[in-house]
Order: C-alpha cells, then sequence, then structure tokens
C-alpha cells in the first residue's frame, strides 16, 4: 500500500492496525478512525509494552483507545 498517509489510513479504516508509539509501547486493534493529525481510535486494542505483541504478554485490553499523533511512530495495517 502506497500513497499520502492519510489515503493509507483512510484505505486502513475497520481493517486490524499496529501503532507503535514512541516510548516503544505498541497498540493492535481495528482502526476505527483517525484526523488530520493523524490522532488514531483503535477500538478492541490490545496494548504490549514488551514488544511480544500477540504473544501472551499483552498487558490490557481496551474497548476504545485514542492515541494522540504526535506519539506515533508507525501504524502497520
Amino acid at each position: 500500500m502506497s500513497g499520502r498517509p492519510l489515503d493509507v489510513l483512510e484505505a486502513s479504516l475497520n481493517e486490524s492496525v499496529t501503532v507503535q508509539l514512541k516510548d516503544g509501547t505498541s497498540y493492535f486493534g481495528t482502526l476505527a478512525g483517525y484526523d488530520q493529525h493523524m490522532n488514531v481510535v483503535l477500538e478492541e486494542s490490545l496494548e504490549d509494552d514488551d514488544g511480544l505483541l500477540g504473544g501472551l504478554d499483552v498487558e490490557e485490553v481496551e474497548d476504545t483507545t485514542i492515541i494522540r499523533g504526535d506519539n506515533v511512530v508507525t501504524i502497520t495495517a
């Protein structure tokens, strides 16, 4: 997938994504929304601060997680 960042986010709506933050924490969930600042909303998200996302060391389960765009390093679909 290539294109402008907001176009990529638009194409990823309602899809599973992984969001990596500056502090090394990753979130995995369904991309429910975003804005022009790349603030993102994930539903049914899992938080992983040990880099073992998908393994047994997932820390929390949240219904909805809002992540401020200036903390985001990567968003992977």
